[in-house]
């Protein structure tokens, strides 16, 4: 075991428990095989556009709540105390963006038949241009996404395997699972997968709550634990001018960033009724109480009772990352009685079922652009749709190939991925948000903006070696750079068109 944790002792009755269930999911992307209608895009990327309600809600569930949410929300909630709690706002935001723009992008993808946004881009702008740009910046945040899944899943089953499966093998082995399944049913095996793990992962979390609270008292008696010492009084404290800032930073742009996630955006198509997607939403709107809340609370238990995992050990050892607080505190719970051992395990097991959900949705939606918006209409625009499904299950396992070695390798935490994804991301959401209701929103003015937005939230990430913004947290007066650039590209927006606007009354004028 390597020291970025502490060893779990996981005897060969779990290990077989986890592997199993890891096995059961090639037997569901069998059956999605035989469930197959043909060999459309349609069929393979959205699953014939038949999701029910549970698959879809659970589906939509598994997807946005994964190894950031068990692993980094916890750890981060350790480190800033209850001032994460910002993550239960913003996980909620994501589904008010969900609403602002998902039921008319729905309708319009029932009646134009689109695979991926960048149909829905080029559908409402008429430019190429337009397409490839927001395409390529899906495809980078996707790809920064399934990076930080495959590294956690090497993380869990080195763990659960007490270093007797290494990092590196976790990675490869469960990627080579995901690629089976995946390539057998596409979206039907991501989706009924996901059911699965969703469900797991539900009932992970309130087994969390409850062993967290059992092993470690009330939160009440740590907060004021917290309180009490000056080195931590902080996480209990009300945030100061620049706490509020980011606090509002991180809702606006982590809600308006993840709710246009592509393959959340492809469940939306995905979805058997508009009737159905509203209520998978609806339901959506109440989870962000069921596990931000719980790993934010798991993270401030931890910090009031196992302090200090950030430092350095006072004989200059190895610095244990605050990541860990969940591997620490099921290692508590195995320890102290039987009963405990088994619901640690059924946790790891909810573990690997949040990680692979969002990774393998992340992988096939990547898949699903190269092919649609990329290569179909670029360099095989008369290929028929069963060669195209063909190059998409190709593309996948091309790309796990350069995913795996980076992940076996990065060294990062999970909520810096989260940032550097959504700051570019987020420059996206004029053509989305904007693009479904404004008839008059124009490709040029969308594309000025974005570009804009672009090279400003670059430019000011990179500027922290010049001391412009907060060199350790990338922001700027509190604000994340991403978002000063979302403001920057909304106002060349608002000028372009003012300015074609003008143009165009002047001509008429004349004529």
């Amino acid at each position: 075991m390597t020291s970025n944790g502490p060893p779990l002792p996981f005897g060969p009755g779990a290990l077989a428990f986890v592997g199993i269930y890891v096995l059961s999911l090639l037997g569901i992307g069998f059956f999605a095989y035989r469930k197959r209608r043909g060999d459309s895009l349609g069929d393979f990327f959205l699953a014939g556009r038949d999701m029910g309600f549970a698959v879809l809600f659970l589906t939509l569930f598994a997807t946005q709540y994964s190894g950031n949410t068990l692993l980094g929300f916890s750890g981060a909630a350790y480190r800033n105390g209850l001032g994460f709690l910002v993550a239960v706002h913003f996980m909620t935001a994501v589904v008010v963006g969900y609403v602002f723009f998902a039921p008319r992008l729905y309708r319009l993808s029932r009646r134009e038949l689109f695979i991926t946004p960048g149909d829905f881009i080029y559908f409402r702008f008429g430019s190429h241009f337009l397409r490839i740009l927001i395409t390529l910046i899906m495809i980078f945040a996707l790809l920064n996404f399934t990076l930080a899944q495959m590294k956690t899943l090497g993380t869990v089953f080195e763990t659960v395997s007490q270093g007797r499966i290494p990092l590196w093998a976790g990675v490869i082995g469960l990627a080579l699972v995901m690629l089976v399944y995946e390539s057998l049913g596409g979206m039907r095996s991501v989706a009924w997968t996901d059911a699965i793990q969703g469900g797991i992962l539900i009932a992970g979390f309130f087994l969390l709550l409850y062993v967290a609270l059992d092993q470690l008292g009330p939160l009440s008696e740590a907060l004021a634990q917290l309180a009490a010492q000056p080195e931590t009084a902080k996480k209990v404290a009300r945030p100061d001018g620049a706490g509020g800032r980011t606090w509002l930073s991180f809702v606006v742009m982590v809600g308006l960033g993840i709710a246009i996630y592509p393959h959340s955006i492809q469940r939306i198509f995905a979805a058997r009724s508009s009737r159905i997607l509203k209520r998978s939403l609806a339901v959506m709107a109440i989870t962000p109480l069921t596990t931000s809340l719980v790993a934010v609370i798991i993270g401030v238990l931890m910090a009031a009772h196992v302090p200090g995992l950030d430092h350095p050990t006072a004989g200059g050892g190895a610095i244990v990352p605050s990541e860990t607080v969940l591997p620490l505190l099921c290692l508590k719970v195995m320890q102290a009685s039987e009963t405990g051992y088994w619901l640690v395990v059924v946790i790891f097991a909810a573990l690997i079922a949040a990680v692979m959900s969002t990774a393998d949705s992340a992988l096939l939606s990547i898949s699903s652009m190269i092919t649609k918006d990329l290569y179909a209409p670029y360099f095989r625009p008369n290929a028929p749709e069963a060669h195209l499904t063909r190059a998409g299950k190709g593309i996948a396992w091309l790309l796990m190939v350069p995913i795996v070695w980076i992940a076996i390798g990065y060294d990062g935490t999970l909520i810096q991925l989260l940032s550097i994804k959504l700051e570019v991301l987020v420059q996206c959401a004029p053509a989305v948000y904007l693009g479904v209701h404004s008839r008059r929103l124009a490709a040029g003015p969308v594309a000025l903006g974005l570009v804009a937005g672009l090279v400003f939230t670059l430019g000011l990430h990179w500027s922290g070696d010049l001391g412009l913004t907060e060199s350790n947290t990338g922001r700027l007066f509190g604000f994340h750079t991403g978002l000063v650039g979302l403001g920057v590209n909304l106002c060349v927006i608002a000028f372009a068109t003012f300015c074609a606007r003008r143009n165009s009354s002047a001509d008429a004028r004349r004529v």
